[in-house]
């Protein structure tokens, strides 16, 4: 990446914004694969299946290499745990997220040897099933390719 901010801090940035509000910032993001989704549900698993979704149809990563699903796998866990301060379950304790999400892939290292990473940002809420009982909520994760 040629510019000064990084990665995850794009992810972030990504995560918290309305389609409105990216196209202000498309035309920096040229040094990276990007790609911004939502969902919401009771269920983990489908949160971070359309995470996993979002990045092999958006092609930010190759769904045929195993080492890029894995980084992504791991991407995806570290920042849920974020949303969910450490306790890795939503449904199960009667918890519900509305997140909108972004993955970024990129070079963060001046040094190419240092290869691609890749980040997932959640933002949005979590709370109780009932209208009105959640707060917001935030999470990133980070992992190398």
């Amino acid at each position: 990446m040629s510019q000064k901010i990084t990665i995850g801090k794009l992810a972030l940035l990504i995560a918290s914004l309305s389609d409105e509000e990216l196209q202000a910032f498309r035309s920096t993001l040229d040094d990276v694969a990007f790609c911004q989704g939502k969902v919401g549900s009771m269920n983990l698993q489908k949160v971070i299946s359309a995470v996993e979704t979002a990045a092999k149809r958006n092609r930010i990563i190759h769904d045929s290499l195993y080492r890029e699903t894995h980084a992504l796998y791991h991407a995806i866990l570290e920042g849920i745990d974020g949303v969910t301060r450490g306790h890795p379950s939503i449904g199960e304790m009667s918890r519900t997220v509305g997140l909108r999400f972004s993955i970024v892939r990129g070079r963060p290292y001046k040094d190419p040897d240092e290869g691609e990473w890749i980040a997932v940002a959640f933002y949005g809420t979590i709370g109780a099933p009932v209208k009105g009982a959640e707060h917001e909520t935030f999470g990133l994760g980070i992992n190398h390719i």
